[in-house]
């Protein structure tokens, strides 16, 4: 028998054992998230060209919209976060993310200029603002002990098997159709609904708790005291790390820039999001047995290695290997810092806790997002690179504190 992180021994330690142990509604919960990314990355992946091409805005532009549109879910997120754990109410709170999502998909098509796609990214983030945090938490919740790292993994795989799944429908409409990039943004519509419905009748919330009767009014300063250091380090070291990843819009960019025909533009994201798709959940695995802070320090190092092939390695293969590092990397990290926050994080406080931490997040992400389309503007694609390499440094240089803290945290069995 294999022991968890917690000691807790896991009788059946194959991976198709872990799976089965999984909960439905964590099954469901990732198939949600499979039928929007495939909806939203039908979009994204054509997107930026969209803007560039055809609606004339500069590359800062897209940067900022990119930057503002993931603010603007993490903004949502610290909110619907905090009420999810002063409702009890984790299910809803998301379903009604989702279903605002779903709804505006069809601004897109419909967008004349750039305004219009600023208020449909706008509206969609803020769906996705008021579902990521109760979300989260509503895994947290169901994971069975032991779990919760491969629970993590799984949503995260399954989400972004959409986000390449998207890209490939992208690529096939666009030759069905002669490079009719609105007519991708139609067919988008209906997975995005087909999520909605998912979620409406095949999640359960959690059985109920003391713990939404126990919280103070959502963000009291009595409650954010409560969440201890080692969770604000993990929000520290995630914001740096952030400030390196910007929006994914960029490596479309990169492409374009290298002369890919305009129908091949959406394999960066199949190419990106495939890996960040395998690596997902073994790494979720492995996250339950091993050291987290260990694995998170090596996600960290992939994307410096990401960063510095993108500049500094020219043409397709530069651009091949650059993009499969960055989806080895979003595999390597973004489970385990959603696993990180619910460990450290008390029950009645998880929402809360995963809204701060994406609303730090989102705010580094669009810093990162207008400082690399500014930078790309003024200087080139390297040096909007170089930067995401130094502030992964940084990031991997901050964590050596926040693994202190970790060992610690274990050694005391808290």
């Amino acid at each position: 028998m294999s022991k968890h992180r917690d000691g807790s021994s896991d009788p059946a330690p194959l991976r198709t054992s872990v799976l089965q142990r999984i909960p439905r509604s964590i099954w469901a919960l990732g198939f949600v998230s499979l039928l929007m990314d495939v909806s939203s990355e039908m979009i994204h992946a054509l997107l930026p060209v969209y803007l560039v091409t055809v609606l004339g805005t500069s590359t800062l532009t897209v940067g900022f919209i990119e930057g503002m549109a993931e603010a603007t879910a993490a903004i949502t997120k610290v909110f619907s976060g905090a009420l999810s754990d002063w409702l009890g109410r984790r299910k809803l709170l998301a379903a009604i993310g989702y279903g605002l999502a779903a709804i505006t998909k069809p601004i897109f098509p419909l967008a004349g200029s750039a305004g219009w796609i600023v208020i449909a990214r706008f509206i969609d983030r803020v769906g996705k603002g008021i579902r990521g945090a109760p979300r989260d938490a509503l895994i947290a919740d169901l994971a069975p002990p032991g779990l919760r790292g491969a629970a993590f993994g799984l949503r995260q795989s399954l989400d972004t098997a959409g986000a390449f799944i998207g890209p490939l429908l992208a690529i096939g409409l666009m030759w069905l159709s002669s490079d009719r990039i609105p007519l991708v943004f139609w067919a988008a519509v209906l997975p995005a609904f087909g999520s909605f419905a998912l979620i409406v009748f095949m999640v359960r919330d959690a059985p109920a708790t003391e713990a939404g009767k126990a919280v103070r009014p959502p963000l009291s300063r009595a409650e954010l005291a409560r969440l201890p250091p080692l969770y604000w380090w993990t929000v520290t070291v995630s914001a740096v790390f952030t400030l390196a990843r910007f929006s994914e819009a960029f490596l479309v960019l990169r492409a374009q820039q290298l002369g890919l025909e305009l129908l091949l533009i959406p394999v960066v994201l199949v190419l990106m999001n495939v890996t960040y798709s395998l690596a997902s959940y073994p790494i979720g695995v492995l996250a339950d047995r091993f050291h987290r802070g260990t694995l998170l320090a090596l996600g960290f190092a992939v994307l410096v290695a990401a960063d510095l092939t993108l500049a500094l390695v020219g043409g397709m293969t530069g651009l091949v290997l650059g993009v499969v590092l960055w989806g080895l990397n979003m595999g390597m990290t973004q489970g385990l810092l959603a696993a990180l926050i619910a460990d450290t994080a008390p029950q009645s406080l998880r929402g809360t806790a995963f809204g701060v931490f994406n609303l730090v997040s989102g705010l580094a992400l669009l810093a990162a997002s207008v400082v690399a389309g500014e930078l790309w503007d003024r200087f080139g694609s390297s040096a909007t690179f170089l930067a995401g390499a130094l502030f992964a440094t940084l990031a991997l240089l901050s964590l050596i504190p926040a693994m202190v803290h970790t060992r610690k945290h274990r050694a005391g069995g808290t």
